[in-house]
């Protein structure tokens, strides 16, 4: 309703985020939303037993909102759940972590109020795979955060050196520089993955499942750590929920950068 050109009530779907106390029975509640982008909002007495809606403000959960527009904090005044996808990912550790560090990251890649429909979307897809079970959980996430950062204007080279633009003959990883390169361009320091792990990380860049499906482990090992490290050099921040994700068999890694992929502090000195 607009008032005077004042917005009072108004409705969007979105994905929620994370939640936090507010006072004895409320709550903070961080939700991606399709139309306004990433919000914060009271949602008064969700706590208590016998809430009207507090089971649907859990993070993972897909919901459809309105909320009564405030000076502080925006007001949720009604919550349906349109795909309740924690459901699924609570009962499954690996698709837990990993559908935890989608959601993480799709808060740090955002701003309060920009709105954000390609990551919002993104963000729905990504669950929505994960949940369905179709493939490897590890898989679906390194494609989230390959894509989310081609949304937000980070995509890495994979097909062409990031130095010089050459197509073929790509031999290291260069976090700092922007992705692959060239044995002309490389650095000392640089990753040194296998090319199969270079098709590997342009196919789930574009969704070609078919490829990823049959890739070996070790590949996929070496494309989680380098996504990771690429992902948090980008950000100010870690994604502190990484280090949760269930990546057996690190020992694969190239030794120019043993360490944590996770969490990218190691790699990132020697980039």
């Amino acid at each position: 309703m607009r008032q005077n050109e004042r917005v009072t009530l108004y409705r969007d779907e979105g994905v929620v985020l994370r939640t936090q106390k507010l006072g004895e029975a409320d709550r903070i509640v961080t939700v991606l939303t399709r139309r306004t982008g990433r919000i914060r909002a009271a949602a008064k007495g969700v706590r208590k037993t016998k809430s009207r809606f507090g089971a649907r403000l859990e993070p993972f959960t897909h919901v459809d909102l309105q909320l009564y527009e405030r000076r502080s904090l925006d007001l949720i005044t009604q919550a349906e759940t349109l795909r309740p996808y924690g459901e699924r990912l609570v009962a499954d550790y690996s698709r837990y972590t990993a559908g935890t560090a989608m959601l993480e990251t799709a808060e740090k890649l955002t701003d309060e109020g920009e709105p954000a429909l390609r990551q919002f979307l993104l963000l729905v897809g990504g669950l929505r795979t994960l949940a369905d079970r179709a493939h490897d959980a590890r898989l679906v996430l390194d494609a989230f955060l390959l894509r989310s950062l081609s949304v937000a204007g980070w995509a890495p080279a994979l097909d062409e050196c990031c130095r010089c633009g050459v197509r073929g003959g790509l031999r290291g990883f260069a976090i700092a520089a922007g992705g692959a390169v060239c044995a002309n361009c490389r650095r000392p320091g640089a990753a040194t993955p296998a090319p199969p792990t270079f098709r590997l990380m342009l196919a789930l860049l574009r969704g070609d499942w078919e490829y990823a499906d049959a890739s070996e482990p070790r590949h996929r090992v070496e494309t989680s750590g380098l996504v990771a490290a690429y992902l948090q050099w980008h950000l100010e921040h870690g994604i502190r929920s990484l280090r949760h994700v269930e990546r057996d068999g690190e020992h694969a890694f190239d030794e120019d950068t043993t360490g944590d992929p996770a969490g990218g502090d190691d790699i990132r000195e020697r980039v």
